[in-house]
């Protein structure tokens, strides 16, 4: 299993044993996920399809805007 699929498992383990609980730990879980997912959106918007037949990747350029394509 890769080290981010065991990640996300982790993760999914963690919200759903803070669930219902009122000592913080089900808000720390939260923000654990949505940090790692916006690290995984970080990774997306640096590079971006540049489309045609080859479908290579290339870097934003300074000016680009970050959005998915």
């Amino acid at each position: 299993m890769s080290s981010d699929t065991a990640k996300h498992h982790e993760l999914l383990s963690v919200l759903k044993e803070a669930r219902g609980k009122a000592d913080g730990s089900f808000e720390q879980a939260v923000t654990d996920a949505f940090e790692h997912v916006f690290e995984h959106l970080d990774r997306l918007n640096t590079h971006v399809s540049a489309g045609g037949p080859e479908g290579e990747e290339r870097p934003l350029k300074p000016d680009e805007s970050p959005t998915l394509r």
